[in-house]
C-alpha cells in the first residue's frame, strides 16, 4: 500500500509539472501574440485620435512592447510573487540591449539620426543610477516605488510635448511609414485593442501560475525564472519588432521600441509592483543583475550616442553585446546549478 501510495503522490506531482511546463508555454505563446495585437490596435487607435507619429513611436509603441512585462508584473506581486516581477523587469532590459540590439546589429549594423533618441539615451542612464540607488539599501519599499512612478509620470509628459515640438524627426517620419504599412480601420483597431488586452490578461496569469509552480518544483526562486525564461519570453515581442524594422531600414525605430521599453520596465512595471507589494531585494540583484543592467546601459550610451556623428551599433558591437548577454545567461544557469 505505501509502494502504491509513494507511486500515487509522485504520479500526481508529474502531471502537476506537466502543466506547470504546458502553462508555461501556452502563457508564453498567448502573452506574444496578444502582445502583438494590442500594439497594432493601440498604435492604430492612437493614429485615429490624431496623436502625433513621434509620440507614438517614443510612448505607445514602445511602451506597449513592454505590456506583456507589466502585466506579468502587476499579477505576480498581487499574488506574493514580487522576485518574478523584478526579475521580469530587469532581465527583460537586459535581453533588449544584449540580445536584441545585440543580434540585430549582427544581422544590419544599426544607424540612428533622431534627435529625440539622443535625448532618450542618457536619460535612460540615469534612470538606471537612480534605481540602483533607491535598491542600495535591499528594500524596494512603497516609497521608492512611487518615487519611480513620478518620475514615469514626468517622463510620459516630456515625451507628449517632444512629440508635438519634433514634427519631421526621423524617428517621427520612420513612424508615420510604419503606421501606412499597418493601416487598418477604426473598428478593426479597437477590436484587436480590446482583444489584444483581455488575452493579455488571460496569458498573464496562466504564465504567473505556470513560472511559480516550476520554481517551486525545482527549489529555486521566482526571481531566477523571472531573469531566464519569463524575461527572455516577454522580449520577444521587441525582438520581432526591431528585426522587422531593421530589415525595413527604419533604425530609430528599432532603437526607439527598446529605450521606450526599457524606461517602461524600470519605472512603470517595477514602480507598479513595489506598490502593490514592498519586497526586500536580495543582494545578487543588486551586485549582478542591475549591474549588467547598468553596464549595458552605460554602453549603449556611449556606443550609440554617436559623439563623432550619427548614432551607430556596428556588427563588432553587436556581437560584443550579444556575447555579454550568453556570458549573463551563463551566470544565471550556474547559480541554478550550485543549488543542487
Amino acid at each position: 500500500m505505501g509502494h502504491l501510495g509513494i507511486s500515487h503522490g509522485q504520479r500526481n506531482q508529474g502531471l502537476c509539472m506537466t502543466a506547470a511546463a504546458i502553462a508555461l508555454v501556452a502563457g508564453l505563446a498567448l502573452l506574444i501574440w496578444s502582445a502583438d495585437r494590442f500594439v497594432e490596435g493601440t498604435a492604430a487607435t492612437a493614429r485615429h485620435a490624431g496623436m502625433p507619429p513621434l509620440m507614438i513611436g517614443m510612448g505607445v509603441i514602445g511602451f506597449g512592447t513592454s505590456a506583456p512585462e507589466l502585466f506579468v508584473s502587476v499579477i505576480s506581486s498581487s499574488q506574493g510573487n514580487p522576485g518574478l516581477a523584478m526579475g521580469n523587469a530587469y532581465g527583460s532590459n537586459i535581453a533588449n540591449i544584449a540580445l536584441i540590439l545585440g543580434l540585430t546589429a549582427l544581422i544590419q549594423p544599426i544607424s540612428f539620426h533622431s534627435q529625440a533618441l539622443r535625448k532618450e539615451l542618457p536619460l535612460l542612464f540615469m534612470v538606471t543610477l537612480l534605481t540602483a540607488f533607491l535598491l542600495w539599501d535591499g528594500k524596494l519599499t512603497r516609497l521608492d516605488a512611487w518615487i519611480l512612478l513620478m518620475f514615469f509620470g514626468a517622463l510620459m509628459t516630456w515625451t507628449i510635448v517632444l512629440g508635438f515640438r519634433h514634427r519631421g524627426d526621423s524617428l517621427d517620419l520612420e513612424t508615420e511609414r510604419g503606421l501606412s504599412v499597418h493601416d487598418m480601420p477604426k473598428k478593426q483597431a479597437f477590436f484587436w485593442l480590446f482583444t489584444g488586452l483581455v488575452v493579455l490578461i488571460v496569458s498573464s496569469r496562466i504564465l504567473v501560475w505556470g513560472a511559480v509552480e516550476m520554481a517551486q518544483w525545482f527549489g529555486i526562486s521566482d526571481l531566477l525564472i523571472g531573469l531566464t525564461i519569463v524575461a527572455l519570453g516577454t522580449s520577444l515581442p521587441e525582438l520581432a519588432s526591431a528585426l522587422m524594422a531593421a530589415r525595413r531600414g527604419e533604425h530609430d525605430l528599432a532603437l526607439g521600441n527598446v529605450l521606450g521599453s526599457n524606461l517602461f520596465n524600470t519605472l512603470a512595471v517595477v514602480g507598479i509592483a513595489g506598490a502593490i507589494h514592498p519586497l526586500a531585494v536580495p543582494e545578487e540583484v543588486i551586485h549582478r543583475d542591475i549591474l549588467v543592467m547598468g553596464v549595458l546601459t552605460a554602453s549603449l550610451f556611449v556606443i550609440g550616442y554617436g559623439f563623432r556623428g550619427p548614432g551607430r551599433i556596428t556588427r563588432l558591437e553587436g556581437g560584443l553585446l550579444f556575447t555579454v548577454y550568453i556570458f549573463y545567461m551563463g551566470w544565471l544557469i550556474n547559480s541554478v546549478l550550485q543549488i543542487y
